[in-house]
């Protein structure tokens, strides 16, 4: 019988790097987050007399970041404690930061221009249409 070297039996082999492989593959915590979705914004109320009664101007950018639409409700929070529901008038070029209202409900509960509020999409109670 022959014998076989130790040269013939071990031939070189190519190392394949892992760490390319693992990058791909995302981790649990990563298929597990969802994408987090804003609900609401901080920013300013300034008054604005040519709008008509109970409505808001808001920028487009506003309304798609916080998913509202023409046929929606806004509800303006001042303070945690003065709620505002306004039907919303989306225009292009607005900065996103402010909203324009109509003043007289606003003046009437005490909030002055160009105050710091809450805005989100108005969430319907129950039993209402």
């Amino acid at each position: 019988m022959e014998e076989k070297t130790s040269s013939e039996e071990t031939k070189p082999t190519k190392k394949i790097d892992v760490s390319k492989l693992v990058s791909i593959i995302p981790s649990p915590s990563e298929l597990r987050r969802e994408e987090k979705k804003i609900v609401e914004k901080r920013i300013r109320i300034r008054y604005d007399e040519s709008l008509p009664e109970n409505t808001a101007r808001l920028s487009k950018e506003l309304a798609k970041l916080l998913n509202i639409g023409g046929d929606d409700l806004i509800e303006i929070v001042v303070a945690g404690r003065k709620k505002f529901v306004f039907k919303p008038e989306i225009v292009d070029d607005l900065d996103p930061n402010i909203v324009f209202c109509y003043p007289e409900e606003l003046r009437e509960k005490g909030v002055a221009d160009n105050s710091i509020a809450t805005v989100r999409k108005h969430r319907r109670e129950a039993g209402t249409s």
